[in-house]
C-alpha cells in the first residue's frame, strides 16, 4: 500500500461560522438505519429485532432539533443497548481492530519511509476514519483506505497543523472508532517521536463502534501514550455529559486533535472553538447532512483548523 505524495487543496467559500450542525429532517431515516444496523449485529432473533425497532420510536420522537445529530443518536443507542441487553458492536469492533493490526506493519513502513512522516500519518488517520458501523454495514478497509490515500484532502490545513504541533509539547487526541484506532496509533507514534506528550481519549462506556479502553488495550495504544477516558457514553464529545476530570483536560489543552464526524459535530460550536486552545479536525464527511452543511461532496477528507473560521487552504 503506497501513499500518494500529492497535496492539493480545493477552495470553498463556505463560512464555518454559519454552520448549523443541528438535526435535519434527513437525519430521521438515518436514525432508523442506525437502529437496523445495530439490531442485526446484536441478535438473529427477528422478533427481538422488530421489538427494538418499535422500542426506539419514543427516543426518535423526543429528538431535540436544536442539537447536533450526535446528541439524538446517543440516546437512541442507549435505548438499543437496553432493549438488546448487550453491546451489539462488541464483536465487530474487535474484528476490525484485528484487521487494522494486520495492516499496521505495512502502514508503519509507509510512515517511516515518508519524507514527511507527520503528513503521511495524518493522512492515514483521516483515511482510517472510513471505519464506521453507525453508517456502513460493512467496510472494505483495504480497498477504501487505498483509494483514500490517493485522493486529495479537500480541506488541507496541514501547514497550520504542523506549526501547532511544533509549538505544543502536550496534545489531547480525541479518538473515534475501533479499527480506526490503529491508524490513530500511527499518528500518535509520530507525535511521540517528535517529543510530544500525547493523551489519547476513549469513551467511558460502549457506544456504537467508538473506541473504549478495551480497544486501546487490544491495539497496544497504552504502550505508546497515556490513554484516558472521558467518562461518557455519548457519541462525539459533549462536554455537558463528560466527566469533570476530562473537562479539565480539555479546557487546559493547548492543542486538540479531534478525530471523526461525531467529534466534529459536537466540538465545532462557538463556545468551544472560541477558547484559547487550537483544535484540528481530522475526518471524512460521510453523511449527506454534514456534507451539505460543509458545502463539500460526500466522502470529502478534511484536516481542518477550527481557528481559521472558514474552509480554505492556507
Amino acid at each position: 500500500m503506497t501513499v500518494s505524495g500529492e497535496k492539493r487543496t480545493l477552495k470553498t467559500d463556505t463560512d464555518t461560522k454559519n454552520l448549523n450542525m443541528k438535526v435535519h429532517l434527513d437525519c430521521f431515516p438515518c436514525f432508523l438505519k442506525q437502529t437496523l444496523i445495530a439490531v442485526r449485529l446484536g441478535t438473529k432473533d427477528e422478533t427481538l429485532q422488530a421489538d427494538v425497532l418499535k422500542g426506539v420510536m419514543d427516543e426518535i420522537k423526543a429528538t431535540d432539533m436544536s442539537q447536533p445529530p450526535a446528541h439524538s443518536t446517543t440516546f437512541l443507542h442507549r435505548k438499543i443497548r437496553q432493549l438488546l441487553g448487550k453491546d451489539p458492536f462488541k464483536e465487530i469492533k474487535s474484528e476490525y481492530n484485528q484487521i487494522a493490526l494486520g495492516l499496521y506493519p505495512e502502514l508503519k513502513k509507509n510512515v517511516e519511509d515518508s519524507p514527511d512522516p507527520l503528513w503521511t500519518a495524518a493522512r492515514l488517520a483521516i483515511a482510517g476514519n472510513v471505519i464506521d458501523f453507525g453508517i456502513f454495514t460493512s467496510v472494505d478497509i483495504i480497498g477504501t483506505v487505498e483509494k483514500a490515500l490517493h485522493r486529495s484532502i479537500t480541506v488541507d490545513e496541514y501547514k497550520a497543523f504542523r506549526n501547532m504541533v511544533e509549538k505544543n509539547s502536550e496534545i489531547l487526541y480525541l479518538l473515534d472508532n475501533a479499527g480506526e484506532i490503529v491508524f490513530d496509533r500511527l499518528l500518535i507514534e509520530v507525535l511521540r517521536d517528535m517529543g510530544k506528550k500525547v493523551k489519547a481519549v476513549v469513551k467511558g462506556e460502549p457506544v456504537l463502534n467508538d473506541s473504549t479502553m478495551d480497544d486501546a488495550l487490544e491495539v497496544g495504544l497504552n504502550n505508546v501514550c497515556e490513554v484516558i477516558d472521558n467518562g461518557s457514553d455519548c457519541i462525539g464529545t459533549m462536554l455537558g455529559f463528560t466527566s469533570p476530570e476530562f473537562n479539565r483536560e480539555f479546557k487546559n489543552a493547548g492543542l486538540i486533535i479531534s478525530k471523526g464526524q461525531g467529534n466534529f459535530e459536537t466540538v465545532y460550536i462557538p463556545e468551544i472553538i472560541s477558547g484559547n486552545q487550537h483544535i484540528f479536525f481530522l475526518f471524512q464527511s460521510k453523511c449527506d447532512v454534514v456534507s451539505k452543511e460543509l458545502g463539500l461532496s460526500k466522502g470529502s477528507m478534511l484536516l481542518m483548523n477550527a481557528k481559521e473560521g472558514q474552509l480554505s487552504p492556507l
